[in-house]
C-alpha cells in the first residue's frame, strides 16, 4: 500500500502562485512515477503534469511554461510550483503514484479568483 498526502491548495488571485505538495509513504518502490491531476467541477480528471524517478517530466499543454512539476526522492515527495495562475486553473489537485498500481490522494483544493 502506498499513502499519499497532499497539502499547499487555497485561494489565490489570477496571477498569483501556489506550490503544492504530495508526500508518499508505505510500499515505495525506487522506480515510479507521480503525477498530479485536477478535477474541476462538470469535468473529467485531467493530467496536469508527472514526473519519472529519473526526472523526465510531462505536461498539460494548458499549463506549460506556467507549472513545474519536482521531485526529492529521498523525501518521497513530488511538487507543483503553480504560477500565473488563471481561473481556468481551479480545481481539485489529486496526488498520483503509479508503480504496478495507482494510488491517489485526497485531493487539495486550489480556488483561482478573477
Amino acid at each position: 500500500q502506498v499513502q499519499l498526502v497532499e497539502s499547499g491548495g487555497g485561494l489565490v488571485q489570477a496571477g498569483g502562485s501556489l506550490r503544492l505538495s504530495c508526500a508518499a509513504s508505505g510500499n515505495i518502490l525506487s522506480i515510479n512515477r507521480m503525477g498530479w491531476y485536477r478535477q474541476a467541477p462538470g469535468k473529467q480528471r485531467e493530467l496536469v503534469a508527472d514526473i519519472t524517478s529519473v526526472g523526465s517530466t510531462n505536461y498539460a499543454d494548458s499549463v506549460k511554461g506556467r507549472f513545474t512539476i519536482s521531485r526529492d526522492n529521498a523525501k518521497n515527495t513530488v511538487y507543483l510550483q503553480m504560477n500565473s495562475l488563471k481561473p481556468e486553473d481551479t480545481a481539485v489537485y489529486y496526488c498520483n503514484y503509479e508503480r504496478f498500481r495507482t494510488y491517489w490522494g485526497q485531493g487539495t483544493q486550489v480556488t483561482v479568483s478573477s
